[in-house]
């Protein structure tokens, strides 16, 4: 039986059976889980699991990829199962609310808890559907509710859900939360359940503002974490590439790898909506089965669509950042920057959609050597993820102007990945290593607001 380490709140070490047959699932639970190939629990799930058991109330960082649905579905399922008077009741008393960021990620959520309690009734709460059905699903109560917070506080108005006898919360990708701008509609939430109940937070990353969050939401927390920077725990296995590549030749060259490498499914992430409609274009008039996926479709249509390619009825997904965080996508090996990610953060959670459960992936990213600070962007991202990836060309689309001016043989070679590089002439240099315009950009504008809202 091997074991995993993880550090909790006090700096101690832990250390817990990777077993899942050896946490103290209920029988049924167990089962259902073996049968959806869970047998071995990954480090977040064998550390966080034996203290949301006990009744702990945890905060749990690890990087994404890592298993934290199931980490804290199990054991909140595990406590709804084990009280058969309390599922016999009518109306239903609901016992879990899962929050998450998008309806997609709430979507999959609700998928996973059903497929391992179909005993459950579970209502799926979130915006950009009607409300009404949602409201009739709540007539005669839910066992468990898996929303996004503004369709939560939607309900709470019009008296359709009641919150003051819950059990449990948990609060899935609080980072994204935050950075989403639900800081104001947590705060409401949490003055609507009750004192005495268990609060689960995870996240992948620890912003600033995670703290007033946790200390609001959490009651003598256990802090389990998990990243491959703060215990020896096992990174995805993720090749990276970076190409350099004019910015005219980017989507040439992503149908050129696609056809040379016979991928057969690969998840794109471009900057903006209409980017992704465009490369999808662009990609379908050359015969592959492409789709954009971005904020401005419809709730029914983006479901769609995800369907599709997890369904491999669609080859290539064109993506906004909307698809960067919680989406689980099965067997997908390749994601592609088309566009840079804006921060390393995003980057991380990008190239994280491949590489999961254990599987091994392909991150690749384009640095167009016709723009400047494309290569010193990406070289901050290098320097944030503590790794230089190797610059190459591919042969027929080697860049026009060469990007020599940018290159430092000696750092490529054997230097470190944060060498200090020049900006370019009228570029202006971040005093923490970017180089950014003299303008902010509204999605800047938009995550200083919710920082300041959280102080």
């Amino acid at each position: 039986m091997t074991e995993t380490k993880a550090t909790i709140a006090d700096n101690s070490t832990l250390a817990f059976s990777t077993g899942l047959d050896g946490l103290g699932l209920t029988a049924p639970l167990l089962a259902a889980a073996q049968a959806m190939g869970w047998s071995q629990a990954t480090p977040v799930q064998a550390a966080l699991l034996p203290l949301a058991l006990a009744g702990h109330d945890v905060l749990a960082l690890a990087p994404t990829g890592a298993g934290k649905t199931a980490a804290y579905l199990l054991p909140v399922l595990n406590r709804l199962l084990s009280e058969p008077g309390q599922l016999a009741l009518r109306p239903r008393p609901l016992g879990a609310l899962v929050l998450a960021p998008t309806r997609e990620l709430a979507a999959q959520i609700a998928a996973v808890a059903q497929a391992l309690a179909p005993g459950l009734k579970l209502v799926l709460a979130v915006g950009g559907l009607s409300v009404n059905p949602q409201m009739m699903a709540l007539r005669g109560g839910a066992h468990l509710v898996v929303a996004t917070p503004g369709r939560v506080l939607d309900l709470l108005a019009r008296n359709a859900l009641q919150l003051d006898g819950l059990q449990c919360l948990v609060l899935d990708e609080a980072d994204r939360l935050l950075d989403l701008g639900f800081a104001d509609e947590l705060r409401q939430l949490l003055g609507h359940l009750p004192e005495q109940r268990q609060t689960l937070l995870l996240s992948a990353t620890e912003p600033a503002n995670l703290g007033p969050l946790a200390d609001a939401a959490l009651r003598q927390a256990q802090r389990v974490d998990v990243r491959a920077d703060s215990v020896d725990a096992p990174a995805p296995a993720i090749t990276q590439r970076a190409i350099w590549v004019d910015t005219g030749k980017r989507t040439p060259l992503l149908r050129a790898l696609i056809e040379r490498s016979g991928w057969q499914r690969v998840l794109v992430f471009v900057a903006s909506q209409y980017a992704s409609e465009l490369v999808a274009y662009k990609l379908q008039r050359a015969g592959l089965k492409a789709a954009p996926l971005h904020g401005q479709l419809s709730a029914g249509g983006r479901s769609a669509v995800l369907a599709d390619f997890q369904a491999q009825r669609l080859q290539v997904l064109v993506a906004t950042d909307l698809a960067a965080r919680g989406l689980h996508i099965d067997g997908l090996g390749v994601v592609v920057n088309h566009d840079l990610a804006r921060s390393t953060v995003d980057h991380i959670h990008r190239i994280g959609r491949t590489a999961r459960a254990g599987a091994e992936g392909l991150g690749i990213s384009f640095i167009c050597a016709d723009a400047p600070g494309s290569e010193l962007h990406f070289r901050l991202i290098e320097k944030r993820q503590q790794q230089r990836v190797m610059r190459e060309t591919v042969a027929g689309f080697e860049p026009e102007a060469t990007p020599a001016s940018l290159v430092d043989p000696q750092r490529d070679a054997a230097g470190p990945a944060d060498a200090p590089v020049a900006a370019p002439m009228g570029a202006v240099q971040d005093p923490h290593g970017g180089v950014k315009g003299k303008r902010k950009s509204k999605k800047d504008k938009l995550r200083e607001a919710a920082a300041r809202k959280t102080r």
